[in-house]
């Protein structure tokens, strides 16, 4: 065991990131009160430098150690510089962050990232900074954050596989990768295919040939085919659609994220979250009783063919 680790409990928690305007900060504090509501001590912790506007308070604010301004003007850097820098300032002053989150023990810890993608592809001091806190015995799932607009271009959706595939691997922490804004989706156009063929992420090659009925990607086929051959062999990249404004699509997320860092939740969470959703659906909501259910649905169903058969 490390030292950082001896005498520190167990803690769970989410780095949340993604590129600038994905809804970072919006799902951390959406987030916060749904998991508030079911029982869950929950903090937010910024690390994000360049964030000046937060809806509301967070527990732990990076503005306390670093902040983009401050660098940009001493140091004469640009934003992108700037927020570098920022993240090796953290990275070199760890002990800090390690010392204020002493005070959050027994909170479930969501940490709103900076949106800067090559954080997260290429650049290691925040993967390192990720890796303190697994030392620390924190157990976190990154969420990766990309705006489900991309779905509705075939070109950019397949350079966001990328990108996510790219983060997946450089990260190196259970990952979920998560549209964000599914309540604005149609207001970019209409879909090529069905929702579950970008959450699941299908077979590709019909999103290649999609593309090349367009006469600019026409002559970009073969790399085309390439880049989706990638994605495919790996077999990582999947998204589970996210709404925050629905209650049920909250829910989702959250057991995908508990599934990926191995949270586990007790009895009285549990009547929480039925609760909760009951009152989100306007009816007794109970995972056990839907199961039983379906079961009888599919058992039924399976009765009637038996039957047609006999009659034949």
């Amino acid at each position: 065991m490390s030292e950082g680790s001896r005498g520190r409990s167990l803690a769970f928690g989410q780095v949340v990131i993604g590129p600038p305007g994905s809804g970072k900060t919006t799902y951390c504090h959406a987030m916060r009160e749904f998991l508030a509501q079911i029982g869950r001590r929950v903090s937010v912790v910024n690390l994000d430098p360049a964030n000046e506007a937060l809806p509301c308070p967070c527990e732990l604010d990076i503005a306390q150690l670093v902040t983009l301004p401050d660098v940009m003007g001493s140091l004469g850097l640009g934003p992108n510089g700037g927020l570098l820098y920022c993240m090796e300032y953290l990275e070199t002053n760890v002990d800090w962050l390690q010392e204020k989150l002493e005070g959050l023990k027994g909170h479930y810890v969501l940490f709103d990232c900076p949106g800067q993608v090559e954080l997260y592809t290429h650049h290691n001091s925040l993967k390192n900074v990720f890796a303190h806190l697994a030392k620390w015995n924190f157990r976190l799932a990154a969420v990766h954050l990309v705006d489900s607009h991309y779905c509705t271009d075939p070109g950019k959706f397949i350079s966001v596989l990328c990108t996510s595939l790219s983060t997946m691997l450089h990260v190196e922490l259970p990952h979920v990768n998560i549209l964000s804004k599914m309540d604005l989706i149609e207001q970019y156009g209409k879909l090529a295919f069905n929702l579950d063929y970008y959450t699941e992420v299908l077979d590709l090659s019909y999103l290649v040939d999609h593309l090349a009925s367009d006469p600019f990607f026409r002559n970009y086929r073969r790399l085309n085919e390439k880049l989706v051959e990638v994605i495919e062999d790996y077999s990582l990249v999947s998204f589970v659609p996210l709404n925050v404004q629905d209650k049920e699509s909250m829910r989702q997320v959250m057991q995908a994220v508990d599934k990926a860092n191995g949270y586990s939740f007790g009895d009285q969470e549990h009547r929480s979250l039925e609760a909760l959703m009951s009152a989100a659906v306007g009816a007794d909501f109970h995972f056990s009783s839907t199961l039983a259910v379906q079961e009888k649905y599919v058992q039924s169903q399976d009765k009637a063919v038996e039957e047609e058969v006999m009659d034949l």
